[in-house]
C-alpha cells in the first residue's frame, strides 16, 4: 500500500513537472520582446494595432507569412493589422514601391502572396521598375494605371512614412512585429531567452507565443 501511494505521488509530481515544462515561460521584456523608449502613434482606437515590418525579397519573411496570416485571422476584430515594406538599398526600392502601389490601389490582399511566389518560387528578382510593370501586367492589372500610381506623390509619401516608422520603431532586421506602438518582437528575438529553437519553424512558433503574450499585455493595459 505504501508503495502504491508513493507511486501515485511520484506520478502526480512528474505530471506537474511535465505540465510546467510544456507551458511556455512568460516572455521577458528586453529579451524576447522590447518596449520602445518612446511609444509610436497608432490609429487603431480601442483596438490593438499590430504592424509587420517585412520585405518581399526576404526569405524569412516569406517563410513566416502563412503562419503570421493565420495568427492575424485568429485575432479577428481584436486587432488592426498593418504591413510596412522596409527600405534597404536601390535594388529593393522597386519591391517597396510595388507594395505601396498595391496598397494604394487596394490590391494587397489579392497580390501579396503572388508577389512572394514570384520572387521565391519563380526567382524573378523584381529589382527594376520594368520587371515590376511586366509582372503586374501579367496579373491582369491595368499597366498604365499601376505605373501612374507607382510614380505618384502618394506612393512617395508612403515611402517617406515607412522610413520614419523604421526609425521610430528602431527596425534593424525583418520580419519584425510591432504591437500597440510600444512593443516589438521577432522570431530571432523570441528565441533569445531559451535558445531552444533549432529550426525556422520552431523560431516562428516561439514568435507567435511571444506575440500572444505581448498582445494580452497590451490589451490588459488598454482597459
Amino acid at each position: 500500500m505504501r508503495f502504491l501511494k508513493h507511486l501515485v505521488s511520484t506520478l502526480a509530481l512528474s505530471a506537474i513537472a511535465l505540465s510546467a515544462a510544456a507551458s511556455p515561460a512568460e516572455p521577458v521584456n528586453g529579451v524576447e520582446y522590447r518596449t520602445l523608449p518612446a511609444a509610436q502613434p497608432v490609429e487603431a482606437g480601442k483596438k490593438i494595432e499590430v504592424t509587420e515590418f517585412f520585405a518581399y525579397y526576404c526569405p524569412h519573411c516569406y517563410a513566416f507569412e502563412p503562419l503570421l496570416d493565420a495568427w492575424v485571422k485568429k485575432q479577428g476584430d481584436n486587432i488592426v493589422y498593418k504591413r510596412v515594406h522596409v527600405s534597404r538599398d536601390e535594388s529593393v526600392l522597386p519591391q517597396q514601391k510595388l507594395f505601396f502601389t498595391l496598397e494604394a490601389m487596394g490590391l494587397v490582399e489579392q497580390m501579396h502572396n503572388k508577389v512572394f511566389a514570384e520572387m521565391h518560387l519563380a526567382h524573378n528578382r523584381l529589382n527594376r521598375d520594368e520587371m515590376v510593370f511586366d509582372f503586374i501586367a501579367k496579373q491582369g492589372i491595368d499597366r498604365q494605371k499601376f505605373i501612374d500610381t507607382y510614380r505618384s506623390f502618394g506612393v512617395a509619401a508612403r515611402l517617406r512614412k515607412a522610413s520614419a516608422m523604421m526609425e521610430g520603431y528602431r527596425i534593424d532586421s525583418w520580419p519584425m512585429i510591432a504591437i500597440d506602438g510600444r512593443f516589438i518582437t521577432s522570431p530571432s528575438m523570441a528565441n533569445e531567452g531559451s535558445k531552444a529553437a533549432n529550426t525556422e519553424a520552431q523560431l516562428h512558433a516561439q514568435a507567435l507565443q511571444v506575440m500572444d503574450a505581448v498582445l494580452a499585455k497590451a490589451k490588459a493595459e488598454k482597459k
